[in-house]
């Protein structure tokens, strides 16, 4: 998935991530700290209304025994103002690292060059600053999502009719990537589909509201791209009242592909109510976000290239490495799709089985 990241790379991707080798088996809490002692962390949930970040604020101190590291933590409830106020708390905490996942990825930049200044190393999560340099940004290929989203409706509709876009917020990184490749996978792969792209701000009362008027205008809509698992329920719903939600196997079934990967997803896609979803790793993404935030407090450094936990790390900008974890597609019955090879609903290695 992260063929286009690393052929812009060139060689730099063959530079092994050397420092990676005490990854996740370092759980000693020496170096940040003069006394030896467990580094103090911040670590801001981004918001508490999805299942998919709830399952994240689970695993967050979870995975902080495993590293040895100590925890103050907030929640700024998607509001950006709320992350920079909850930041200034943690500096006056004293933390030596923070954690965050901004979802406003422009507005963040002037607490970002604060926190440089102070030289606290900053990791975020799932989203990549806009600007400004961070220590590094732990997520997965978001353009993949577009792509692998795009592939499958475009298989499932045979290259022919009418889809819609549940777009997340396009102040996010995340909204504008999953929505840039899925459009342009769509023009390239499959110009007979007709997408209908609408904005939602990552909310699920928008996205059901949209959906109900897109279908009233163009009932012959057969494929809907949820870019998050936030518009689960409403979607779902929607088709309930429309008499649209029918096995997969009824000439009036909508294909429906999400983004999470969320344990209602996978039962979701057992039972036929929707058809596929990329797997976003919400248990690695608090392990590595933590690791890094440790690694950074001890003076470690990293380079582009393969690390020894399946991913790959880019240089996305001068001063800026990300480490893409995998995220597979998930489907009903583990099927190639578009040359993509996807999971079964069921696979024990899906964090969303073992939540």
């Amino acid at each position: 998935m992260h063929r286009t990241s690393l052929r812009s790379l060139g060689v730099l991707t063959m530079i092994a991530a050397t420092a990676l080798t005490t990854a996740c088996s370092d759980n000693s809490s020496s170096g940040g700290d003069s006394g030896g002692s467990a580094p103090l962390i911040g670590v801001d949930y981004p918001r508490s209304d999805t299942d998919f970040w709830n399952s994240y604020i689970k695993y967050v101190p979870q995975s902080a025994k495993e590293l040895g590291v100590e925890l103050k933590t907030t929640n700024s409830q998607n509001d950006i103002a709320s992350l920079i106020s909850n930041t200034q708390t943690f500096i006056s905490q004293g933390v030596k690292g923070v954690v965050m996942a901004p979802q406003d990825t422009a507005a963040i930049a002037p607490t970002l060059e604060q926190l440089s200044s102070k030289k606290i190393p900053v990791v975020t999560i799932d989203t990549r600053p806009d600007t400004g340099k961070v220590f590094m940004v732990v997520r997965a290929d978001n353009r993949a999502y577009g792509t692998k989203a795009c592939q499958f409706l475009g298989t499932k509709l045979g290259g022919k009719g009418k889809v819609v876009m549940l777009q997340g917020g396009l102040d996010s990184i995340n909204g504008r990537d999953r929505t840039e490749a899925f459009n342009e996978c769509m023009k390239k792969d499959f110009p007979g589909i007709t997408v209908f792209g609408e904005a939602t701000d990552w909310k699920g009362d928008v996205a059901a509201s949209k959906l109900q008027t897109r279908l009233a205008s163009d009932p012959d809509i057969k494929g809907i791209y949820m870019q998050s698992s936030f518009a689960l329920s409403g979607t779902l719903q929607v088709l309930k009242q429309k008499g649209l939600q029918v096995a997969p196997t009824d000439p009036k079934h909508v294909f429906i592909v999400s983004n999470d990967g969320i344990p209602e997803e996978l039962k979701n896609i057992k039972e036929g109510l929707i058809d596929a979803t990329v797997s976003q790793p919400a248990d690695l993404f608090a392990k590595y976000g933590l690791y890094y935030a440790k690694a950074g407090i001890e003076g470690k450094t990293f380079q582009p290239g393969p690390t020894d936990h399946n991913s790959t790390i880019i240089q996305v900008r001068d001063g800026l490495l990300e480490d893409q974890l995998a995220a597979p597609l998930v489907t009903a019955d583990g099927a190639t799709i578009g040359g993509e090879k996807t999971l079964k609903y069921d696979d024990a290695t899906l964090w969303g089985n073992n939540a």
